[in-house]
């Protein structure tokens, strides 16, 4: 059962929006990716937004949020007022962009595993960097012990990088290299009963400079371990790389949709950045990002298609973010409600 407490006064009118844009960019977004879609994807449909009824699209206890997008509200004011507001909006879990709290003074991390239970709110996953030339930098490559005790003290079933895997190039010998690399963080985290994961900004959908027939982010999938190595769809950036290179670099056709990299292999996706954006070829990704529920990614279709497999409704869990809201607490309130609000058919 959803905890949240109170519909967004604004929502209907949200609504009836989206299932407007729905029914324009429908013929649209079948024309675009017509020539990569799946039957599973043809199979999923879309659902009434409006009418009330229905299970609800998004899972129970499955909702989070990604602190980064809080990160004003939690330096200025600190966790616990953080926390309390997430609670009141129906948050079931927090993923983590670090864990100080800036200008709001210091807190352990057996305290912030303890204030975010208090509000009812899971700790799920956390970001950590990559790689540094600073030796003592806080990153996998560099400290990787320390990255793992800090993610089991805080109780954490994830703990992976938003860092694209460019370390060494954007060859497919580069990827190679960082995928053993990111092979090894992942048999460390599941030593310790953890997952590593990778969470994909565009980037990572390009093509490798010496193969421009290959697509970067299929060579992480193919040379990771798929026991080891875990994603996290940023589904925005993954709609702005299918914006940015659906074409390879001398103009061919070269057509995907994001939905079926996760149908194909749904138990490498653990997590998802749920983040909206309002489509705008003239931008250079594609889109604006905006508040969920105010763009145009059909998050009724995508949420949905994975939560219907078979053994997948609970397997996932879903973290709204926006890199840049107007109004952060503004910004979470209406996402849940959005998000609460989905219904599939009856």
């Amino acid at each position: 059962m959803s905890r949240i407490s109170q519909p967004d006064p604004e929502l209907n009118h949200r609504l009836t929006r989206r299932g407007m844009l729905g029914v324009a960019a429908g013929a649209t977004a079948a024309a675009v990716l017509g020539a990569a879609a799946t039957p599973a994807t043809a199979a999923t449909g879309t659902a009434d937004k409006t009418s009330g009824r229905g299970r609800p699209v998004l899972p129970p206890g499955r909702l989070g949020i990604q602190l980064y997008s809080l990160r004003d509200k939690v330096s200025t004011l600190g966790f616990a007022p953080v926390f309390a507001e997430l609670e009141k909006y129906g948050y079931d879990e927090v993923e983590f962009a670090g864990y100080t709290q800036g200008s709001a003074g210091p807190i352990t991390l057996a305290q912030l595993k303890r204030l975010a239970r208090d509000h009812g709110l899971n700790p799920i996953g956390s970001h950590v960097g990559y790689y540094s030339d600073d030796p003592n930098a806080y990153t996998f490559a560099q400290n990787l012990t320390k990255v793992l005790d800090d993610a089991q003290a805080l109780g954490l079933k994830h703990i992976g990088t938003a860092s694209g895997p460019f370390r060494y190039g954007s060859t497919v010998d580069a990827w190679k290299r960082a995928a053993e690399e990111f092979n090894t963080y992942g048999a460390a985290a599941k030593a310790r009963g953890m997952k590593f994961y990778q969470h994909n900004h565009s980037e990572e959908f390009s093509f490798a400079t010496d193969n421009p027939k290959v697509r970067l982010y299929d060579v992480l999938l193919k040379e990771t371990d798929p026991d080891l190595v875990f994603l996290e769809m940023d589904i925005y950036w993954a709609y702005s790389g299918q914006f940015r290179f659906s074409k390879r670099p001398d103009g061919t056709p070269a057509p995907f949709e994001p939905l079926n990299y996760v149908l194909r292999q749904p138990h490498r996706y653990p997590l998802f950045h749920v983040k909206d954006g309002v489509s705008d070829p003239a931008n250079t990704y594609g889109y604006r990002m905006t508040d969920v529920g105010d763009g145009d990614i059909d998050y009724q279709k995508f949420i949905s298609a994975v939560t219907r497999l078979r053994g997948e409704r609970l397997a996932h869990h879903w973290q709204a973010e926006h890199d840049q809201p107007a109004e952060s607490f503004t910004f979470a309130r209406r996402s849940s409600a959005y998000l609460h609000s989905l219904r599939e058919k009856c």
